[in-house]
């Protein structure tokens, strides 16, 4: 197995300083993985200087994807990220699966893996736990628990995720939206790390709540739209990182039309995808079907906001 590099941020808390880690999609074409795009992508983020690479997140298409064609997108995903730190989701709907995901991604040389409860069949806590209890027995690298309801239909309760977090090599933990008021969302994240092991970190996702989860006390932001927009992101993020709240919170809430669309489209990942394919980095369709991305007004909306927000 090739040695993990060493996460500099992002994961352990004492190193932490409001990180970046930017989600890819991962472009697929008639051939399957658009390996070239796919490349491209990663590249991107490293020359604009992301904190960490999530590959095979939601936005990276994970659960439409084989263990075959996960394994090469890890490693495709470390070869072409320099030193960059690269977190691997391995979410399966089997423990089998996802050890044999979580193997192939440390033998690639990921700097960390991400694990959903993923599951057909709805689960219960002591599943939840017995699930990540398995995985982390067998790991030699941080994991990150990712807790993302609105596509597993589990939620995590607070006192779980503090049992959690005390299991060996859990070092994140990717939280949805916190509340919109500054106060109630300072009060959440502070009810969390009264529960977790200060060496864990906690990350926010759910980009149009970045700076409210950045400002009331997260380290890190997971973010979807930072895979293919990661300059305009990493303005965001190192405008918390300097303890500016404000403007944290006036750039985020700039995007706001941006976000408006993630909403009433159905999520991050089709407008991602759609993007990916104006700017021309990826070929379109890109998305597995029966994803499709986003067409007809709310594409060319999409295209507007591009050229009006300088997003590109």
């Amino acid at each position: 197995m090739k040695s993990p590099r060493r996460w500099t941020c992002c994961f352990w808390a004492f190193d932490a300083k409001k990180c970046l880690s930017a989600f890819p999609l991962t472009p697929l074409n008639a051939s399957g993985i658009d390996e070239a795009a796919f490349v491209r992508l990663v590249e991107r983020l490293v020359a604009a200087g992301v904190d960490s690479i999530g590959a095979l997140g939601s936005t990276g298409n994970y659960a439409y994807l084989s263990v075959a064609e996960r394994a090469r997108v890890a490693q495709l995903a470390v070869q072409h990220a320099g030193d960059t730190p690269v977190m691997v989701g391995i979410g399966a709907v089997r423990t089998r699966d996802v050890l044999t995901l979580a193997e192939e991604a440390q033998q690639a040389g990921a700097s960390a893996v991400m694990l959903a409860p993923v599951s057909y069949q709805r689960l219960s806590p002591e599943e939840v736990y017995g699930l990540f209890e398995d995985v982390t027995r067998a790991l030699s690298v941080p994991l990150c628990v990712y807790d993302n309801p609105g596509t597993t239909h589990f939620t995590f309760s607070d006192e779980l995720h503090g049992e959690i977090a005390h299991l060996p090599n859990v070092a994140s933990i990717k939280i949805p939206g916190v509340p919109n008021d500054p106060a109630e969302a300072k009060a959440r994240v502070a009810r969390l790390r009264a529960l977790i092991p200060s060496d864990v970190t906690i990350g926010v996702s759910g980009d149009a709540f970045a700076a409210l989860g950045l400002n009331a006390g997260c380290e890190v932001w997971y973010s979807a739209i930072g895979g293919t927009f990661p300059k305009t992101m990493l303005v965001i993020t190192r405008a918390a990182q300097a303890g500016d709240a404000e403007e944290a919170t006036r750039l985020v809430e700039r995007l706001r039309p941006l976000w408006q669309l993630f909403s009433e489209t159905g999520g991050s990942l089709r407008v991602t995808a759609a993007a990916a394919e104006l700017q021309g980095l990826v070929e379109s369709p890109c998305l597995p079907r029966p994803l499709k991305a986003v067409d007809g007004e709310a594409r060319q909306r999409l295209a507007a906001l591009i050229d009006e927000l300088a997003l590109a």
